[in-house]
């Protein structure tokens, strides 16, 4: 199957966190295109999609927010997968709220969503994002587990072959 993934990332821990995904469903035998959301402009060619981004207080950048609606027609017709990386510091990546996401997921319909610890490291944000993270308690360090990103994509391609 030929697979779009699209995600966009701010500091970088979405795409790694995306390009463990793509590899993995390369592995499985996909073809598959990495790509940022912002530079996507035709999505007929893909059979299913995996979208992804940081969560930024409580809301999908801008950019994913954007890609969903521009695609949205085509999102409805194939198999999507989204995932969301961020909330560090939290116990073992749990979020609070798993809901706060929820329209645009809801807008998309995915297969499934899996939100993925990430990492917060003060030197590489602002100092508007630092306060913020700060303020919500965030803990410095990586908490992305590409074990479970691992895992995660292996459903993927478990439920693709399922389709064939």
């Amino acid at each position: 199957m030929k697979i779009l993934l699209a995600a966009s990332s701010r500091h970088g821990a979405t795409d790694e966190v995306g390009a463990v995904i793509a590899q993995e469903l390369r592995n499985a035998g996909h073809d598959v295109d990495q790509a940022r959301p912002e530079d996507v402009t035709d999505v007929r060619t893909y059979d299913a999609f995996v979208l992804g981004s940081p969560v930024y207080m409580t809301r999908w950048t801008q950019e994913a927010i954007d890609f969903t609606e521009r695609f949205s027609e085509e999102l409805h017709s194939h198999p999507v997968w989204a995932f969301s990386v961020g909330l560090s510091g939290l116990p073992k990546g749990k979020i609070s709220d798993p809901h706060r996401i929820g329209p645009v997921l809801l807008s998309i319909e995915p297969e499934g969503h899996v939100t993925f610890a990430g990492r917060f490291e003060p030197s590489e944000l602002s100092l508007r994002e630092r306060s913020i993270a700060r303020m919500g308690g965030a803990s410095e360090g990586d908490f992305r587990d590409l074990d479970a990103v691992r895992a995660w994509s292996a459903s993927i391609v478990e439920a693709l072959a399922a389709r064939q």
